[in-house]
């Protein structure tokens, strides 16, 4: 027989955490100064290479982020012939990357991937308009390995004529797949409509591009692009900082060039109009995409408008999400944030809806657009989003990988790792009134533009109504 003896002095959490009047207040949150972060040798080589170097010994590993400006050829984008020439970079860019690691003249792929797995190492290579990155990671021992396999393939890569036509084969069928999909599509018109035929609008070639494009274009452009000069190379791990620096120069340094890299040139205000319709027949959903000028992250306003975006739409919390998501059902997700340019920044307001509640997506989207500016966040909405800038701040830099990330953004920005140690302290500092000073400059209704994608038959006639966008 069992028997079950109580213990009259034990209470149960529940218990606990409650008193004879309700539940016990949880303290409040203490303020959180500065980021607690590892100091960062910043050293510029001989080459132009700048190399960012932080020990973070956390785990015996070590992060890699290359990032090397990649914008096109400038003499070559200036005349009536630029989109051409935009199309042909992209698209020899993108198969540069695909074969950047599928041999040099003393390794072959088998080889390189051998190298890589003996050191737990991986890398990868991808390409935007304004630069090109190699990012990986492995033990920490192996950095010796992981820089000879780099140097090599930035130095002696030669993007073999059969890898080149199989890559070229591979990539024709992602584009034409990718090109069928909404958000595709949706990003396309949006970059179009902010930035015009500036090269940032292009962002993936299509297939004919790629079709066209020759192994001997391919080395022509790693030789005449892939170069240190204005390159960053940033390390992370549990590695000495000055000698890091000094294997870089030992095994990199045989990287060199006559030329920088080439930087993609500041691209064009965004500049506030009617949203654009951009019929696509037979669609179920619409996909809606705002945008408007924001502030860098060097702007004394910018925490203030970090706030601002959060309790707008940068969170799940956020008045658009508990409008559109929570209380109408209108979409599964709704999300508003800053993309950072060359020279500047841009708000994105970005949801899909189903079609028959497009119009009706569209008038709640404007209606709390004109809320942040007629109704300014609260102390306590301000509070909220300040917890959460503070902590997922915190959360991105704690493993190796994400400070190393976050370090390679911020310096092709300039900004230091001091901006930071700092970011807490400014978040906390920032006062209602700022806030809604932010809200009322960067959330006006009237300082958008945008586009939006899904079929015209079924959205058009509710869109029409509305005004403020231009049908087709």
């Amino acid at each position: 027989m069992t028997v079950t003896v109580s213990n009259p002095a034990h209470r149960s959490a529940e218990e606990i955490g409650r008193t004879t009047a309700g539940p016990r207040p949880l303290p409040p949150l203490g303020s959180t100064r500065e980021v607690p972060l590892p100091e960062v040798l910043d050293v510029t080589l001989a080459t132009g290479l700048r190399v960012l170097v932080a020990r973070n010994p956390s785990v015996p590993m070590a992060e890699l982020r290359l990032r090397v400006p990649f914008g096109p050829d400038a003499t070559e984008t200036g005349g009536p012939d630029a989109d051409a020439a935009i199309s042909r970079h992209l698209a020899a860019a993108e198969l540069l990357t695909a074969t950047l690691l599928t041999g040099t003249a003393t390794r072959d792929r088998v080889a390189i991937d051998d190298e890589l797995a003996g050191v737990g190492a991986d890398l990868g290579v991808g390409v935007d308009p304004e630069r090109l990155q190699i990012g990986g990671s492995g033990l920490a021992a192996g950095l010796p390995t992981i820089l000879d396999v780099l140097a090599d393939v930035l130095t002696g890569a030669v993007h073999p004529d059969a890898e080149v036509v199989r890559e070229r084969s591979r990539l024709v069928e992602r584009i034409t797949v990718a090109r069928a999909q909404p958000r595709t599509i949706a990003r396309e018109a949006l970059q179009r409509k902010r930035f015009g035929s500036h090269p940032i609008a292009r962002e993936m070639p299509t297939g004919p591009d790629v079709a066209a494009v020759e192994p001997a274009d391919v080395r022509a452009l790693h030789a005449a692009g892939l170069v240190p000069g204005g390159a960053i190379l940033t390390l992370v791990g549990d590695i000495d900082p000055h000698d890091a620096v000094a294997l870089v120069e030992q095994r990199i340094g045989g990287w060199t060039a006559p030329h920088p890299a080439r930087r993609l040139t500041a691209p064009p205000q965004v500049a506030p109009s009617n949203l654009e319709l951009v019929p696509r027949a037979g669609s179920v959903q619409s996909q809606l995409r705002m945008s408007a000028p924001a502030l860098p992250r060097l702007d004394a306003r910018y925490a203030a408008l970090q706030l601002a975006n959060l309790v707008f739409g940068g969170y799940f919390s956020s008045r658009w999400m508990e409008n559109i998501r929570e209380d109408k059902g209108y979409t599964y997700g709704a999300h508003s944030g800053t993309e950072f340019v060359p020279g500047g920044a841009v708000l994105s307001v970005e949801t899909d809806v189903a079609s028959d509640v497009t119009a009706a997506a569209l008038l709640e989207t404007r209606y709390e657009l004109g809320r942040m500016v007629a109704v300014p966040p609260t102390p306590d909405e301000i509070d909220a989003a300040r917890r959460y800038a503070v902590g997922s701040l915190l959360i991105s830099l704690d493993s190796q990988g994400g400070y190393a990330s976050t370090l390679a953004s911020l310096a092709a920005d300039d900004v230091s790792v001091q901006w930071l140690r700092d970011h807490p302290a400014r978040l906390e500092a920032v006062t209602v009134e700022e806030v809604a000073a932010a809200a009322g400059e960067f959330f006006a209704p009237s300082a958008f533009t945008g586009v939006i994608v899904g079929d015209a038959d079924v959205i058009g006639p509710g869109l029409r109504a509305l005004g403020g966008v231009d049908l087709p």
